[in-house]
């Protein structure tokens, strides 16, 4: 991986531009977190957290596989955990008992920079 430059991404578009980045690096039936999404943007420019990459998936999130970004307990949200079902059962994302994400199977680290793509 190259390395980011952080100024690429100053403001909050920036920020957005990034956090989307990382969902895109999330390959076909594995998931990361909102934190390890966070974790990985706060390392290129140094702020913002799960909630900050909550709101930027409810404003931004459509563009992307939003299915791929699950709480760290492995649920979605409950106003799209249907649709996110269907797709982790297309896309044969390893699943508990109950219907939340097997993390331990699934999780993987988002790449701040990646390539966008489309989901």
């Amino acid at each position: 991986m190259t390395a980011v430059d952080p100024g690429a991404y100053a403001g909050p578009d920036g920020y957005a531009e990034l956090v989307l980045r990382c969902v895109e690096s999330v390959p076909r039936g594995r998931v990361t977190t909102y934190g390890a999404v966070a974790e990985a943007v706060g390392a290129v420019v140094g702020r913002g957290g799960p909630r900050v990459v909550a709101s930027v998936m409810r404003r931004d999130g459509a563009s992307v596989c939003w299915w791929r970004v699950v709480r760290a307990d492995g649920s979605m949200a409950p106003h799209k955990a249907e649709l996110a079902r269907v797709a982790w059962l297309e896309e044969g994302t390893p699943l508990r008992e109950g219907g939340r994400v097997d993390l331990g199977v699934a999780f993987v680290v988002p790449v701040p920079g990646a390539d966008r793509t489309g989901g």
